[in-house]
């Protein structure tokens, strides 16, 4: 019987996630995956593994697991309060979870989403070639206490590694392309944006991250007879009222309101993660420099599992120290040992 992980307790926004479904937007159904694709990445290069391996995504709090059989884990993503059987377990790290041995994750500390990947990944039917729950499609359902999900095989064996995330939990620079109604915004408009920080409003979720201006809306002549058409995960659209909502993974497939501009995609994750208050301050970079911004992120991506060095623990905390070679060429010490030299 292969491995099993069964969720004790549930946090109130818990999911199976992985790099979602490209290509079905025909369909009325947009990509899906995790909030933070970057994190999903580091997890499985920390695990060794392909970076589309699901695993579990947690809305600003984890839950508490228990593993039928010794697994190897990893946790990335927004930072939480993790202990195994009360033991702190480090965060962007690799572990072992014993059979039986009770992992618990708390409240984030900095971002929004966490996530907790397992060797192997998370085995189950995928449909329309994905394993991750699209809410808004009604695809999957949130997990709940109780619950036991199936592990696949891990090809894996290391633990002890620990990756150092790129810091986007707190807000900072995001980098945009213009979109089709850019043009419609005044100039004004278009330097504000990229002068004053918008904030991460109140309202967000997997659909869309509100954001506060300074100022006031943003607005253009007719904006309400823009005619609807493809929207994507980043794009930014100005509502009615002058609200500008960055589009997340689970964003409806069509829309009729101004875009004044869309994030790259190697940003969003820093858009997903931003606690609700923070700044964001936008930039405004041309097609070709947007290409070559992507082309460098999925390199680094890419080489992620050379960036992982191993994880100073205490040796007098560590459960599974006998399983590491510690030093080289000891014997027994035993009789036949000594006549051997």
């Amino acid at each position: 019987m292969s491995a099993r992980l069964r969720i004790v307790r549930a946090g109130p926004s818990m999911t199976v996630q992985d790099m979602g479904r490209d290509g079905h937007l025909a369909l009325g159904l947009s990509r899906g995956g995790a909030a933070d694709r970057l994190a999903l990445a580091e997890g499985a290069a920390l695990l060794g593994q392909p970076a589309d391996t699901p695993a579990l995504e947690m809305a600003a709090m984890g839950g508490e697991f228990e593993a039928t059989e010794d697994i190897r884990i990893a946790l990335t993503g927004a930072p939480m309060r993790a202990t195994i059987d009360g033991e702190t377990a480090a965060w962007h790290a690799s572990h072992l979870l014993p059979a039986g041995a009770r992992l618990s994750l708390g409240a984030v500390t900095r971002g929004c989403y966490g996530y907790l990947h397992v060797g192997g990944g998370f085995a189950g039917e995928s449909f329309l070639g994905a394993r991750s729950a699209h809410l808004a499609a009604g695809i999957c359902r949130l997990l709940r206490d109780g619950d036991t999900l199936e592990i696949g095989p891990d090809k894996g064996g290391e633990t002890g590694m620990l990756l150092e995330p790129e810091d986007r939990f707190d807000g900072g620079a995001v980098r945009l392309t213009a979109s089709f109604q850019t043009h419609l915004f005044t100039q004004a408009d278009l330097d504000r944006l990229q002068s004053e920080p918008l904030h991460r409003a109140a309202r967000a979720n997997r659909m869309g991250v509100a954001l506060n201006p300074s100022e006031g809306g943003y607005h253009i002549e007719g904006g309400r007879n823009v005619v609807s058409e493809i929207v994507l995960p980043g794009d930014i659209q100005i509502t009615g009222d002058g609200t500008p909502f960055v589009l997340m993974v689970e964003c409806q497939t069509t829309g009729g309101y101004p875009r004044i501009g869309t994030v790259l995609p190697c940003d969003l994750p820093r858009v997903a993660q931003a606690p609700a208050g923070a700044a964001l301050q936008f930039c405004f970079v041309d097609l070709d420099e947007a290409v070559a911004l992507e082309r460098t992120e999925a390199k680094r991506r890419a080489e992620l599992t050379k960036a992982r060095r191993p994880l100073i623990r205490d040796p007098h905390r560590m459960r599974d120290l006998l399983s590491y070679t510690l030093v080289s060429g000891v014997v027994a010490g035993n009789e036949e040992d000594i006549q051997g030299e």
